[in-house]
């Protein structure tokens, strides 16, 4: 019983991170949710804006980073069972990422338009492709354990949660982090960028370079002259041509 509510656990935990990353696509684009991140405002001035939005975006960076730490996840496992650290951490990302989208208040002011329709439609093909090219990241590692759904499946079936070797497929040959870059063209290729978009995709790009230091120093820990040379060899978000002997 134990083992199967795990399991249901970390499905439910799945299928809400799955809504949550659905519902970001609309939310950064502005396509078919009910509320965007360029939504109508509801008479709010902009200073209780930029600090409500900034507020809500370190609730969700501050413990997304920290929870992702070893340390911290050394401390966390003697209260989370091993098998549910992964789909509670995901299932906690989700869950502030929904207050974020639900509180969000927009900053209307338009900082740039495009109106070359050629240029705008290239545009809005780097945003699509930015969502793409995170996707098929996560796929190219383990899509899987990356959301916590191998650990909850290895835990039904009691077969032992071996760690998973280091390796560089396709993407990660040209960057050490097309997951990362993904998500910033995403949230910078806006055919149209107001103030409120322009502060979301300054301060998770903020993010991400310092997360992106913690989680390198991370991985050199554990895979040590491995992942050095990996980082020697490969540059971490922008695609130059690779240098000789990156890490097959």
């Amino acid at each position: 019983m134990i083992r199967l509510l795990a399991l249901v656990y970390g499905l439910v935990s799945y299928l809400i991170f799955l809504g949550s990353f659905l519902y970001a696509i609309g939310f950064v684009g502005g396509l078919l949710v009910p509320k965007s991140i360029d939504a109508p405002v509801v008479e709010s001035s902009w200073p209780r804006a930029v600090v409500q939005d900034a507020v809500l975006l370190l609730l969700f960076a501050v413990p997304h980073s920290v929870m992702a730490r070893p340390g911290f996840k050394a401390w966390w496992m003697r209260y989370v069972p091993r098998p549910i650290e992964r789909s509670t951490y995901v299932l906690k990302s989700s869950l502030l990422l929904a207050l974020l989208y639900w509180l969000w208040i927009p900053i209307p002011a338009v900082v740039w338009d495009v109106n070359i329709s050629a240029i705008r439609t290239a545009v809005w093909g780097l945003f699509w492709f930015g969502w793409l090219l995170a996707l098929v990241s996560t796929f190219l590692i383990n899509h899987f354990d990356l959301f916590g759904l191998r650990q909850v499946y290895l835990f039904w079936t009691n077969r032992p949660d071996d760690p998973i070797s280091f390796r560089t497929p396709f993407l990660y040959r040209w960057v050490r982090h097309p997951l990362v870059l993904g998500f910033l063209i995403a949230f910078w290729a806006a055919p149209t960028m107001t103030a409120g978009h322009l502060l979301f995709a300054f301060a998770t790009t903020a993010y991400c370079l310092v997360a992106l230091q913690l989680e390198e120093r991370d991985l050199r820990r554990f895979f040590g002259d491995q992942y050095a040379r990996y980082q020697k060899q490969v540059p971490m978000l922008v695609p130059v041509p690779q240098r000789k002997g990156a890490q097959e």
